[in-house]
């Protein structure tokens, strides 16, 4: 199984395809997660990233297709996180592998402005200690926010290496703005590139809810898609 998560930042793409993965035994090719880890190492293409991120821009298209084509090399069960982000990614994609399904997360502006800026990670580098301290209901046009916030257990400690919790240079708001101006005006064209298509089927969710009711609305879309299928196969 081939997929793309795709959603706005924010709006929980990596806490849900971690949890896919270790539903459907998936590889996680997160972008986000290969770029950090440059920028951890000090690498020289690390430290060109990180300019980007610092400023809420997208890395260039070249380097986010090498790392990406190198990442699937023979892989035949993944979940791409934060790829792709660009219809010039996209079409290199289609050239790369075919994707069976495009799970699209949709919230509000508002909404992730303020669960972006409240999120806050372990300053370890070695831990991946991830929180968030904002306490969200609220309804905008007929949808419902129930988001709870996720807090450490000691004060602004990390559960896992009590190492101080910080917030990263791009979750601030000034940052955010930036980043979802970037999205709307060359992301988002990517799902209009792949609506036209036709090809691949979209599982459309709201990030309204706690992770674990989101996920669980994304599998039974997915199974659904499985069983026609397996259905349309049989019939041939």
């Amino acid at each position: 199984m081939k997929l793309i998560i795709f959603g706005p930042p924010g709006s929980g793409k990596g806490t849900y395809s971690m949890r896919l993965r270790e539903r459907y035994g998936l590889e996680k090719i997160s972008t986000g997660d290969i770029f950090r880890d440059e920028i951890k190492r000090g690498t020289i293409l690390g430290k060109k990233i990180e300019n980007y991120l610092k400023e809420g821009k997208l890395v260039p298209d070249d380097v986010v297709i090498e790392v990406v084509r190198r990442k699937l090399e023979g892989l035949e069960n993944f979940i791409l996180d934060g790829f792709p982000r660009t219809v010039e990614q996209a079409k290199v994609l289609d050239s790369i592998t075919k994707i069976d399904a495009i799970i699209k997360i949709n919230a509000h502006k508002e909404i992730l402005i303020k669960k972006i800026s409240a999120r806050r990670i372990c300053s370890n580098p070695k831990c991946d200690g991830n929180y968030n301290v904002a306490d969200i209901k609220k309804t905008i046009e007929g949808i419902e926010y129930i988001l709870p916030p996720l807090l450490p257990k000691n004060d602004m400690k990390c559960d896992k290496c009590g190492s101080p919790l910080i917030q990263r240079d791009d979750d601030k708001p000034e940052v955010i703005e930036e980043r979802l101006k970037v999205y709307e005006q060359q992301s988002k064209p990517v799902i209009e590139y792949y609506t036209k298509k036709g090809t691949i089927p979209f599982i459309e969710v709201w990030m309204n809810r706690p992770p674990e009711e989101v996920v669980e609305n994304i599998v039974k879309s997915i199974e659904k898609l499985k069983s026609c299928s397996s259905n349309r196969n049989q019939s041939i």
